[in-house]
C-alpha cells in the first residue's frame, strides 16, 4: 500500500517501508497530534517521535521494546504520554537543550543542533530551530537510498510556519531558521512530517516562502 500520512484521531495508523527505516505515523488527543514510530529494519530498534497523548494507544503501536523517546518541543500537547511511555517501557528521554526544564519528565539526553540520534543502524540529525519555543528540535533522516525525510514538530507545516504567537521578532527568527536550514539545504523531495495533520513537502511549499515571510505569521 501507498503512503499518504492522512492520519485521523481514533484511526488507524499509516505505515511507510523505506529499505532500512520503517515510519509509522498515528494521531492521537484533543489537538490531532502527531506521533512517529521508527524502526530499523536491522536491528528491531525503535524510537517515539512525541509520546503527545493516549499512552494505551502508543504502547499498543510500539509492541515491545522502545530504546527512546524524543520530544520535539516543551508545549504539553507533545509530551502528555511522555511519563506513562516511558515508564511502561524504560525508553530514554531526550529533547532539546533549551526546552528541556519546561518539560516535567526528566530528560536523559539534551539535543543540539547537528547532534546525531540512533535508531539501531540508521542515523537522525537534529536541527534546532527557534520561534515557536526556544528549543524545538526537528530529526532529519537523509535516506541514503532514497529522499530525505525531515520530523519538524511545530515548526513547518503545509502552508507556513508553526505559531510565533503574535512575537514579529519569533516569527522573523523562525522563518530564517526554516529557510536556511531546512529550504536552502535539503531538495524538494524531502518528506515532512509535521506535529499536526496532513503531510507535505518542501518543494510543495518552497513557492510559497515569499508570501509567508510578507504576511508575517
Amino acid at each position: 500500500m501507498t503512503y499518504h500520512g492522512n492520519v485521523q484521531v481514533g484511526g488507524p495508523p499509516d505505515v511507510r517501508e523505506l529499505t532500512d527505516l520503517v515510519i509509522t505515523k498515528i494521531a492521537v488527543g484533543p489537538y490531532d497530534n502527531n506521533a512517529y514510530l521508527l524502526r530499523c529494519r536491522d536491528t528491531g530498534e525503535q524510537l517515539l517521535i512525541d509520546a503527545a497523548n493516549e499512552p494505551d494507544t502508543l504502547l499498543k503501536l510500539i509492541n515491545g521494546e522502545l530504546a527512546r523517546v524524543v520530544t520535539t518541543h516543551r508545549h504539553a500537547d507533545h509530551w502528555q504520554a511522555l511519563e506513562a511511555v516511558v515508564s511502561a517501557t524504560g525508553a530514554r528521554t531526550a529533547a532539546g537543550r533549551y526546552d528541556a526544564e519546561a518539560i516535567p519528565v526528566p530528560t536523559d539526553e539534551l539535543i543540539d543542533d547537528g547532534d546525531e540520534i540512533r535508531v539501531g543502524r540508521c542515523v537522525l540529525r537534529a536541527i534546532h530551530l527557534v520561534g515557536h519555543t526556544p528549543g524545538s528540535i526537528a530529526l532529519l533522516y537523509d535516506d541514503p537510498k532514497g529522499h530525505p525525510h525531515l520530523f519538524t514538530g511545530d515548526c513547518l507545516f503545509p502552508g507556513g510556519v508553526g505559531n510565533t504567537f503574535g512575537s514579529r521578532e519569533n516569527f522573523e527568527r523562525l522563518f530564517s531558521d526554516v529557510k536556511t536550514k531546512l529550504f536552502d539545504q535539503l531538495p524538494d523531495e524531502t518528506w515532512v512530517y509535521p506535529g499536526h495533520g496532513r503531510d507535505t513537502t518542501l518543494g510543495a511549499e518552497r513557492p510559497h516562502l515569499p508570501e509567508w515571510q510578507a504576511r508575517g505569521w
